[in-house]
This record gives structure tokens, C-alpha cells and sequence, in this order.
């Protein structure tokens, strides 16, 4: 068992993470996968995949992880695959310190903070592979998402940055940048709204009713919404090809944002994307 390929993903209670934990044990991978929630962990046990307990925002949770991983591999991590993310909603100007505060801690510092902790048991076997499951909206901006903009643009630079000081050491690093993904990611978005965005007070009110329909899925799904295997396909490749790629774009939405992002004028880009949403 300890001679199979080892991967620790995160957030795999529903969605992107629930799907690649399943399909990367189905490939013969030891799936070390994280929830917050002590009910979210039978399924995934079930199912033969060694979950744990990791909570983003709490370093302790993290700290555990990879104590307990590393013992039951004998100190190796063949790769990581972060995941675990939400999206805070709302204007920019509506959002209060706090709710910008805990975006970036739970979609950002808590990322950083677990890639660190695993870095030095892939130095010193000589390979590895981190993966970090970024956002179309890393590379062209949202409007109504600033604060999930904001994290994802984020982790594109200290990801990049990482890829390139990691040259030569035997560790890759890609980012995948997916659109519209089948998954429970905008119904829990509600809730983050719920709690920090003062939707009837707000200059917004009119535009919250409208966004907040759609993220409780009453206006029909996204255009080229696909399903969580296309996520896996990218991940399967950044995981397994030889020189893989610092960015895999999935969905057709994505892909096209990323194109005219390159071919248009900034003025000109912007003002198509800000009609958007």
C-alpha cells in the first residue's frame, strides 16, 4: 500500500475535491483527502480513501495533517492537490475588513501554509508535484467578486513565483483555472453573503436580488458549465506529464476570457468584462 503514489487533496466534502479524491484512488493514487466536517468523513471512508479533519483557518488542523500523512508514509508526499476554497460576493465597497480578511485566510494563508509544510519532505525525496486549484477569475476579474478575485489573483503570483524558485529541485507546480464547474460552490457562496454583505442597505440592492437568484441556482445554469471530471482530466495531466504546464484552463467560458484577455486593449477588455455578471 505504501508503495502507491501518495496525494493529499483538500475540501473533498462535495464538488471538485469529492470527484478527485474518488477518481485519483480509482487510478491507483493513496488518497489522504481533507473536510471540516466530522460527517463529511464516512463517505469518503467508505469509499477507501483515508480522510482527515483540516480546517484552512485553523493552522493546528493543518499542522495535524501533515503529521499524520508523513507517519503513515513514511515521510513521503508524492503530491499535493490544493482545492478547498469558497467565494465571498459582494460589492468591493460593501465589503466589510473581516469578510476580505477570511477570504484570504481560508483561500490563500491556509494554502500557503500546508504547500510549506509538505515542501521539504518532497525536497528531500527529489520529486513532487503541487497543484493548485485556481480561478478563470486569477486571470480576468469578476464583477460582484472582488474579494474572490482578489484571492485568486493572489495565488496566481505566489504560486508562479513558487514554480519558478522551485526549478531544478525536482518539485512541479501548475495551477488550473477553471470556469463554471458543476458543484455545491455557489449555493455555499450564500451563506458568506448572507453573513457579511448588507444586501437591502446597500447602493447594490437592486443588483444583490438579482445575483443572489443566481447563486441560489433560480437563474438557470452558467453558460459551458462542466462537470467535475474536466477538472480531473487537467489535474491527471499537471500530476502526471513530464514537463507539465504552469496553467491549465478549463471551460470553454474560461478559455475564451483568457484569449481576448491577451488579444484585446486593457480599455477595451475591461469594459466587455464589466458588462459581464
Amino acid at each position: 500500500m505504501t508503495d502507491r503514489r501518495s496525494i493529499i487533496v483538500t475540501g473533498c466534502s462535495s464538488g471538485i475535491g469529492a470527484w478527485c479524491a474518488r477518481a485519483l484512488a480509482s487510478d491507483g493514487w493513496r488518497v489522504f483527502a481533507t473536510v471540516r466536517r466530522v460527517e463529511d468523513l464516512g463517505p469518503l471512508e467508505s469509499d477507501g480513501i483515508e480522510a482527515f479533519l483540516m480546517d484552512y483557518t485553523k493552522p493546528d488542523t493543518i499542522y495535524s495533517l501533515v503529521e499524520q500523512v508523513l507517519a503513515r508514509t513514511g515521510g513521503r508526499l508524492d503530491a499535493l492537490f490544493n482545492n478547498g476554497a469558497y467565494g465571498q460576493a459582494g460589492a468591493v465597497e460593501d465589503l466589510p475588513v473581516e469578510a476580505l480578511r477570511l477570504q484570504l485566510e481560508t483561500n490563500v494563508i491556509g494554502w500557503h501554509d500546508l504547500t510549506r509544510q509538505v515542501i521539504p519532505a518532497m525536497r528531500a525525496q527529489g520529486h513532487g508535484r503541487i497543484v493548485q486549484c485556481s480561478s478563470i477569475l486569477g486571470i480576468v476579474p469578476y464583477r460582484w467578486r472582488g474579494a474572490y478575485n482578489a484571492s485568486k489573483f493572489a495565488l496566481e503570483g505566489l504560486t508562479l513565483t513558487m514554480r519558478m524558485e522551485l526549478a531544478g529541485s525536482g518539485i512541479e507546480v501548475s495551477l488550473i483555472e477553471p470556469g463554471p464547474i458543476t458543484s455545491r460552490f455557489t449555493a455555499n457562496a450564500v451563506a458568506y453573503v448572507e453573513r457579511f454583505i448588507d444586501l437591502k442597505g446597500s447602493v447594490h440592492a437592486k443588483e444583490y436580488e438579482r445575483q443572489m437568484r443566481r447563486l441560489k441556482g433560480e437563474s438557470g445554469p452558467a453558460r459551458g458549465k462542466l462537470e467535475p471530471d474536466a477538472v480531473y482530466a487537467a489535474l491527471k495531466r499537471a500530476l502526471t506529464e513530464r514537463k507539465p504546464k504552469p496553467h491549465y484552463i478549463v471551460t470553454q467560458p474560461a478559455k475564451q476570457g483568457a484569449l481576448l484577455k491577451k488579444l484585446l486593449p486593457a480599455g477595451l477588455f475591461y469594459r466587455i468584462i464589466g458588462r459581464l455578471g
